[in-house]
Formats: C-alpha cells, structure tokens, sequence
C-alpha cells in the first residue's frame, strides 16, 4: 500500500508541475503580444480593431479626392461633398427659359446647375429647382447648385452672399466662386470662408483663375478652393493649367465646352470630331464632353434646347480610345473664345 501511495503522489506531482509549466508558457506567449503591441502603439484588442477597420475601409471603396467616379457620375471634393461631373450652363438663360431649362436638367437625370450673379438669373434658376423638386420628387441633397459673386461685389461679400441666398432661395448654396480675380479677391473669399463655417455655402471655388494667378492666391485663403471653372475645349485645352490645379486636388470644370456662342458650329463639324463621332454612333458635342470627361473635367454645356439638354447627359454609353483622345489633344490651338 506504501508502494501504491508514494506511487499515486508522484503521477500527481508530475501533473502539477506540468500544468504549472503549461501556465508560464502561455503567460510568457501572451507578456510577448502585449510588449509587441506596445512597441506598435497600441493593445491586442486594438490591433484587431484596426484590421477590423482596415478591412471595412478597403470594403467600402472610399472615395479619392478628384477621382472621377463614372458609376455613380460623380467626383469626390476636397471639401467632403460629392458633386455631379456633367450639368447645365445658364448663361445668357432668361427668366422662363432658365426655369424650364433646369427642369429639363433635373427630369432627365441631371443634378449640376451653375449660375451666377451677373447672368441675372440666380432667382429663375432657385425656381426651377424648386418646382423641379415638387414635381418629380427629388430630395434637395441631390442637387448641386453653384453660383458666383462678381469683382463689383468684393468690396461688400456678406451683402453678395447674402443676396445670393435670397436670390436662390434653396436653403443653402452647394457652391459659391469668385467670378474672376479683382481687387479685394482675397477679402471676398475669407468672408465665404466664414459662410462655410455657419453651414450656409458647403464648397467654395474659383473661376477663371490660372497658374500665376494660383500660385499668388492660395497662400493668403485658410480653405483650399474646391474647384476651379476655366474655359475649356478642344481649340483652348489648357493642358499645362489643367494637370496643375488637378495636381493641388483642385477639380477642374470647363465653361463652355463646346467652343461658346459664335464658335460652337465650328467646333462640331470638326473633321476630326465628326469622325469620331460617326464611328461611336453619337453626336460631336457628346464626343467633346466625353473627351472632357476622360481628362478628369468636369462639363456644364448651356442650353436651352430640352433635346439637347438630355443628349448632354447621355455620355455613359461609350468610351473614347487613347488614339481618339491623342487626335482630339492634337486639335488646340490655344484659340481662347472669351476674354476671362
């Protein structure tokens, strides 16, 4: 029995100190993760949270600022906002034209409108949003309204954003630019600055503003301008402007994209155009803004033409090769249409 005894306290023995050793290994394993996590900055539970996050960040497909999405129609902002990459131009649009203009925009799917203070017709295009809104059900966040302030108004901002609000009546602005530089640009800017800080206007921008211009600006304003709108088609390219604002992750946009009043027949019975047109089975204008499109430019074609207006959208259903845009790219001749 004294032999069956000591035998019994010697297996358990055994199995106490190999438990015990089982025991400091795993502690041993455990003080390693920690000190490793602790190298890193952060705890085996937060390690996991950030593969959790990593893994939910690279799901989601994040929109790149500038990166145009051509699924959805849209480009990413610095400013956080997403905003349409085809719309509609209102220059020159009267009251009951512009209204009806924009309603034809927003039936056929569009949602970018742009206006301004000096085309005098910021209210009519606040209506056409509005009854547009009505009519086809559609959410005022999905609208992208853009305006301007004009050199004449730098020297009272608040009193020209303010006007603009009222003017619009749409409740806030998507977008405010300054229409060209003149003097006291800078001090018109910061004031849309602090409208951008109560919520009134969300992106701010600028229009007609190249390198030199640039380079002198942006230094003196606290929030990069989202945007910046220049004239742009095939005859006016501004190859070496366009690649420099795309570079600050500014997005570019163009005014008009189909060579402006007076030049715009020329442009579409281009030879090179028409070409490339009939081999894709659609019109010049649409092949112009779908070159714009694949340069990362962003298009707002005027018109009043309710036709026109939706063939302006349709540019999804085909796709320029690098052989047709290098022929369209040959085309510049740095022939500039307006004087901005």
């Amino acid at each position: 029995m004294r032999i069956i005894r000591a035998f019994a306290l010697a297996v358990l023995a055994s199995v106490v100190l190999a438990a015990t050793a089982c025991s400091m290994q795993q502690s041993t394993t455990s003080v390693t993760a920690d000190s490793q996590a602790a190298e890193t900055g952060t705890s085996s539970e937060d390690t996991s949270m950030s593969e959790q996050t990593k893994a939910a960040t690279e799901q989601s497909g994040e929109a790149r600022v500038g990166a145009f999405d051509m699924a959805n129609k849209k480009v990413r902002l610095n400013s956080g906002y997403d905003m349409p990459i085809m719309g509609l131009g209102t220059y020159s649009l009267d009251r009951n034209t512009c209204v009806n203009s924009v309603k034809a925009l927003l039936r056929n799917g569009g949602r970018l409108i742009d206006t301004a203070y000096m085309y005098g017709n910021e209210e009519a295009v606040g209506e056409g949003v509005r009854q547009a809104m009505k009519e086809y059900n559609i959410p005022r966040e999905e609208i992208f309204v853009i305006t301007k302030i004009y050199p004449s108004q730098f020297d009272a901002p608040e009193k020209a954003i303010e006007l603009a609000l009222k003017k619009l009546d749409i409740g806030y602005i998507d977008m405010m630019l300054l229409h060209h530089p003149g003097n006291g640009d800078v001090y018109a800017y910061k004031a849309m600055e602090k409208y951008v800080e109560q919520g009134k206007i969300r992106s701010l921008g600028l229009s007609n503003w190249y390198v030199k211009e640039l380079a002198d600006f942006l230094p003196k304003v606290s929030i990069t301008p989202a945007l910046v709108q220049n004239e742009i088609h095939p005859y006016y390219q501004e190859q070496d402007v366009v690649p420099f604002i795309q570079e600050k992750g500014i997005v570019v946009q163009c005014w008009y994209p189909l060579g402006g009043r007076g030049h715009t027949s020329d442009l579409l019975n281009d030879g090179t155009i028409s070409s490339i047109a009939k081999a894709h089975g659609v019109s010049s204008a649409q092949v112009i803004l779908r070159w714009d499109l694949q340069r990362g430019i962003v298009v707002i074609p005027g018109s009043s033409n309710p036709d026109h207006i939706k063939e302006n959208l349709d540019l999804f259903g085909f796709e320029l090769s690098d052989e047709e845009m290098a022929r369209i790219n040959a085309l510049d001749r740095n022939e500039k249409h307006d004087w901005y």
